[in-house]
């Protein structure tokens, strides 16, 4: 149904609501076989990151998408967006630092767990708590790839924030 009326990409995460209680997995299996494009949002707590489970957190949830992937056509349509739950509209943001550490951890992740040439094709961007103040140096990041802006992307700044890797 969304095809027929224009929309070809759709944003998906891990939030549960009562009238949908699919997984991430699931919903990104489902937005493929409708020929939908989506950007799948993974990500740790806090509590995950400051006891180091952030790669563990990561896998599980690639995994689930990765098994429910079934071509490398349907991967060109992923986009995966790192969005620490920790950084969601709270003004907190990983440094570049931890952006590029995770993102190069993702990538790799994809050389050895996906058909050859998605580690290279893949976008992976960063989306917690992305500001005009932060972009700059976040774009700089070998393997972040862009942006999945929120709040930001309202006000005037957002401009800034689509110059960042120009």
């Amino acid at each position: 149904m969304l095809v027929v009326i224009g929309l070809y990409l759709v944003i998906l995460n891990e939030e549960v609501y009562l009238m949908n209680p699919m997984s991430l997995s699931e919903k990104v299996q489902h937005a493929l076989a409708e020929g939908l494009s989506v950007v799948a949002c993974i990500g740790e707590t806090l509590s995950e990151r400051e006891s180091g489970k952030t790669e563990e957190v990561c896998v599980r949830q690639l995994n689930a998408i990765a098994n429910k992937i079934k071509s490398i056509d349907e991967w060109k349509r992923v986009v995966v967006a790192y969005e620490p739950v920790w950084a969601i509209g709270t003004g907190k943001v990983a440094s570049p630092g931890q952006a590029q550490e995770v993102h190069n951890f993702l990538r790799k992740w994809f050389k050895t767990n996906t058909p050859s040439g998605v580690d290279q094709q893949i976008r992976i961007i960063y989306g917690g708590s992305v500001t005009a103040a932060n972009c700059k140096e976040l774009a700089q990041q070998h393997d972040v790839d862009g942006f999945l802006v929120g709040g930001a992307s309202l006000k005037p700044e957002f401009i800034d924030i689509c110059k960042a890797r120009q």
